[in-house]
């Protein structure tokens, strides 16, 4: 069950779920003085256009402590030749004011690809900080937080997949993003929620099979399987966030609130989707958002997705579910801050399990660009073969 709130609270009110305050920066306001930085003139003139990007989150008076940080982040970054690929889960501060790069898993892939920075911070979780390195073996990536880890990715283990493997001899294996590399590398194909049900339907088509082997969240594979009607072999895996949402949490926004419009991310479970009026990945959702400007607006997915599509979209009202991905949460400006300056927390990959797991990326990567996919909302649950 999802907590809901209707719009953010200000530090001190009670049952608000601001991302800051439970990931810590509350305690550690004075983190940019504790570096030697001070909100100087300079800082403010660096920083105040940044300001009106996150202002309906971050009060006027937090601002001092958040605006020495950035200014230096960013200072350092055109220094050292970095670039910050913040996800779509950041905190406002951090995916509007230092990230260069801001998007979904997909999108970030692309720009680590693409970059001709030396080095990468990657302002997510361990996953894609691998997923980075995979692509981009040359560059250094650092990740600001060793605990910021998936409880989806670590359902699975490299070893898992040789078993499915081996019990399924033949069939394609597409492995979601939200993976390790060990587990990328024993893969046909990666993919993400923007293009699940795409690459599902070219692996069939491709190893001309019935069957599709798709690790490792059950969700993700039942609502794929519900989207193309494509046999698929599922791991009883699933997202710590998506799964909390219900049939009964959007029954009550409903009647809270007429009108509202419900989007869910697709590893929410079925009846969730099936309930919603719209599905697709954070992409998607943005997308939508800023292209249909719903007066009213669910999205059920993590905590600080609603405030950084609230940017683009000042006029839409945001109902807000209150379910943080605390892996995401260890990332902070100050983590990325001494990341940067001392360099710490490199990420490093076996180079031959790189080779295997950039091999299951790239075929993502090769397949044609098409927008993200919605999926259709409305259908009952498919049968998928859970190992």
């Amino acid at each position: 069950m999802a907590r809901i709130i209707d719009a953010p609270l200000t530090h001190g009110e009670s049952g608000g779920c601001d991302p800051r305050a439970v990931h810590g920066s509350w305690g550690a306001l004075n983190a940019a003085a504790q570096r030697g930085l001070a909100y100087t003139p300079a800082a403010r003139t660096k920083t105040d256009a940044l300001y009106e990007r996150v202002k309906h989150v971050v009060p006027a008076i937090e601002w001092p402590a958040y605006a020495p940080l950035i200014a230096a982040i960013n200072e350092m970054k055109h220094e050292k030749n970095a670039v910050i690929l913040a996800h779509n889960y950041m905190t406002s501060e951090i995916f509007h004011c230092v990230g260069d790069f801001r998007g979904d898993s997909l999108q970030l892939a692309r720009e680590a690809a693409a970059t001709d920075a030396s080095i990468i911070v990657q302002a997510g979780v361990h996953f894609m900080a691998e997923t980075s390195k995979c692509l981009a073996p040359e560059k250094t990536v650092l990740i600001p937080d060793l605990r910021a880890g998936c409880s989806l990715a670590a359902s699975i283990t490299g070893a898992d997949v040789r078993l499915i493997k081996a019990r399924y001899p033949g069939v394609p294996v597409v492995t979601y993003v939200n993976t390790s590399a060990e587990v990328k590398a024993e893969s046909d194909v990666c993919c993400t929620s923007s293009n699940a049900a795409a690459v599902v339907e070219w692996a069939a088509r491709a190893w001309n099979s019935e069957r599709v082997i798709l690790l490792p969240d059950e969700f993700l594979a039942k609502n794929v399987a519900a989207q193309t009607g494509i046999k698929i072999i599922a791991w009883h895996g699933r997202c710590e966030v998506h799964e909390r949402f219900s049939v009964e949490d959007i029954a009550e926004m409903r009647a809270a609130h007429p009108g509202l419009v419900v989007l869910a991310h697709p590893e929410c479970p079925p009846d969730v989707m099936a309930a919603a009026d719209f599905a697709g990945s954070t992409a998607a959702l943005q997308d939508y958002v800023v292209e249909k400007r719903p007066a009213k607006v669910v999205l059920l997915t993590e905590c600080s997705m609603s405030d950084n599509v609230a940017a683009a979209a000042p006029d839409v009202d945001f109902i807000r579910p209150c379910n943080l991905c605390p892996h995401m949460k260890h990332i902070t400006l100050e983590g990325i801050y001494d990341a940067l300056k001392y360099m710490q927390h490199e990420v490093t990959i076996p180079e031959d399990i790189r080779v295997r797991a950039k091999h299951a990326i790239d075929a993502m990567l090769a397949l044609p660009k098409e927008r993200p996919r919605a999926f259709a909302t409305g259908r009952p649950e498919a049968a998928v073969e859970l190992v």
